[in-house]
């Protein structure tokens, strides 16, 4: 009888095992429909030197993307007044980009103080008057399209707390059409993206990706030619089929809102995406829940691999960026510092080469 119940015991662990990952998708490199790949790098290349720049764009170029993700900051460029642009801190990426012959992906995103509501005090609050960040899109648009910039990302987790006080999908819907009406005035072959989602629940400051999607395109359900969605999944692989689900798993999720709206084939980018490979408490090998902060180096390679070949094989999606190119710092306090494939000192982590084996390994554009 006792050891009847440890073969069951052992039977139902091994079956609990199996349905926490209960398996992993399987596919080829998709050259099928040429998906997007490049390296998101969110506000810092405007401040690096020219030979940090370099570097970095380098990167790209050697991983095997094809573009490059990063913010062209409403904050950044007319931090002054009205009046005042200092276009030259994007000039100068856009410029080393299209050298090493990268697309750009400028993300319009985050207000300067004068253009804020009164007692909102971060960049990240909402525009007071979304009329004045369209005409901040326009005169980009205007400086940009001509020079090959043919797509635009609209503001960057807008369902979290990159939109302050809170999310207001109406606010972003409102903000979303003026800025669509206004940069397609100038380039009507544009091709705009609404800002990555984050994978979130609702409650008390965030809003689903489903649900904020769902209220976007229920009040401009033609602003947009694609949906952006960051799919971090780790500890996990996005290719692994849990128990619990995984933020992969919501890509079907927005797949239905995007159709109930209308708009069955409309592409979904994945503009962020990765895994992080310090922070608060100890690392994760691929075990553990939804509240672990970070991911062993070998781990992080092993999602950087399994990630093109799931994004090659997920119906309609068309781009994958990873974040980030190297570590913002070592303060292990924050998992935010350790995204990079490179660490802080510049030397490279081993999904450097894991990410690069799979993008030219995939035929890309």
């Amino acid at each position: 009888m006792i050891k009847i119940r440890r073969v069951l015991l052992v039977a139902a662990l091994i079956l609990v095992t199996t349905l926490i990952v209960v398996s992993t998708r399987s596919g080829e490199p998709k050259a099928l429909h040429g998906m997007k790949t490049g390296i998101s790098y969110g506000d810092t290349l405007v401040w690096m030197s020219d030979q940090q720049l370099g570097q970095a764009l380098d990167d790209a170029v050697d991983l095997g993307a094809k573009w490059i993700r990063n913010d062209l900051s409403w904050d950044d460029i007319q931090n002054e007044d009205s009046g005042t642009y200092h276009w030259q801190l994007f000039d100068r990426v856009l410029a080393a980009a299209q050298e090493r012959g990268l697309q750009v992906l400028p993300v319009l995103a985050y207000t300067p103080a004068w253009a804020r509501a009164a007692g909102c005090t971060e960049a990240t609050c909402a525009p007071a008057d979304p009329a004045a960040f369209a005409r901040f899109a326009d005169a980009a648009a205007r400086r940009y399209a001509p020079r090959g910039v043919r797509v635009w990302e609209i503001w960057n987790e807008e369902n979290l707390g990159f939109w302050k006080p809170e999310p207001d999908p109406d606010a972003y819907a409102a903000l979303l059409q003026a800025t669509s009406r206004a940069i397609r005035a100038v380039d009507p072959a544009t091709t705009l993206v609404m800002g990555g989602l984050a994978a979130t629940g609702t409650g008390t400051g965030k809003i689903s990706p489903e649900d904020f999607a769902r209220a976007v395109l229920r009040v401009a359900p033609d602003a947009v030619d694609a949906v952006a969605y960051h799919p971090y999944t780790y500890p996990h692989l996005a290719g692994e089929h849990t128990l619990f689900g995984t933020s992969w798993d919501r890509i079907a999720g927005l797949r239905a809102v995007l159709t109930s709206a209308g708009h069955p084939r409309m592409p979904i980018w994945l503009t962020e995406t990765g895994a992080p490979t310090g922070g608060p408490g100890s690392a994760s090998d691929g075990a553990g829940g939804l509240d672990v902060t970070h991911v062993t180096e070998a781990r992080q390679a092993t999602i950087a691999r399994d990630l093109v070949t799931t994004a090659a094989t997920t119906p309609l999606v068309d781009a994958l960026f990873w974040y980030s190119d190297r570590d913002l710092g070592t303060d292990t306090s924050t998992s935010e510092n350790f995204f990079g494939l490179r660490r802080a000192d510049g030397t490279p982590k081993p999904a450097y080469a894991a990410l690069r084996s799979a993008l030219h390994g995939a035929t890309n554009y």
